[in-house]
């Protein structure tokens, strides 16, 4: 008898994960133009930024805060796609979960949500170490990692990490979105091709082109003060990302 619930468990556990698998493989699918839900964990400045965009580009988008009830009026404002609530109740909500906080809240959003965060087709990474707000011994041991890609996919187990928007501005991000002419590119590194594919979609619904540099051992360079920060076209990224090593 223990030995049959034993089998019984295991095997509704295996199923359990394949449909987990199965669904967030099909998410990574989903064709241009379908609609994807956002979970914004944070909602400082660029991530009421970057939130907004993808709220304009047709994707319900739960902005998260640890009081929800101040983000009231802001997602009043947004329609009947923006809502608030709780980081839990945001990467619970989202297909693909942005974090846009201080990297120092990173570890303790690893350690509260790892499996959550491992169920999903991509997480967006858009926190950048700061010594000057995070601490010189936070940005030393993110260095020791090999920058801020690989030390974001250490803190976060098992999640499908993408760099993006790292190094543009929240107060530039709405005027250049949608640029006429030759659009704004965003360099972005990551290690996993179906995310990778997703971020390049989503990136491009919300008016930018995406320029992959490489995986997340690159992510290094996705910081303002960097070459590669700031603004500048897809042709000139490309040839920027080609002398880094």
């Amino acid at each position: 008898m223990a030995n049959d619930r034993r089998d019984f468990l295991r095997a509704a556990s295996l199923a359990a994960l394949a449909l987990t698998v199965g669904r967030r493989d099909a998410l990574a699918q989903t064709p241009a133009g379908a609609a994807v839900k956002i979970g914004m964990v944070g909602s400082g400045r660029e991530g009421s930024a970057l939130g907004t965009l993808f709220v304009k580009a047709g994707h319900a988008t739960m902005f998260s805060s640890r009081h929800p009830e101040n983000l009231r009026d802001f997602v009043t404002g947004l329609g009947p796609l923006a809502q608030a609530g709780t980081v839990e109740q945001a990467i619970a909500f989202g297909d693909v979960v942005a974090i846009v906080v201080p990297y120092t809240a990173m570890e303790q959003i690893g350690k509260a949500n790892a499996a959550a965060l491992a169920r999903k087709p991509l997480v967006l990474d858009v926190s950048n170490p700061i010594a000057r707000r995070d601490g010189e011994d936070l940005l030393k041991w993110v260095n020791e990692q090999g920058g801020a890609g690989l030390a974001t996919a250490r803190l976060l187990p098992g999640a499908r990490v993408v760099r993006a928007f790292n190094a543009i501005g929240a107060g530039r991000l709405a005027s250049l979105a949608h640029r006429s002419g030759d659009p704004v590119g965003v360099p972005i590194a990551g290690d996993d091709p179906a995310a990778i594919a997703l971020a390049e979609r989503l990136i491009r619904e919300i008016g930018f082109e995406p320029v992959l540099i490489g995986g997340l051992a690159k992510g290094k360079y996705l910081v303002p003060g960097t070459p590669l920060g700031g603004e500048h076209t897809p042709a000139e990224l490309r040839q920027i990302a080609g002398g880094l090593h």
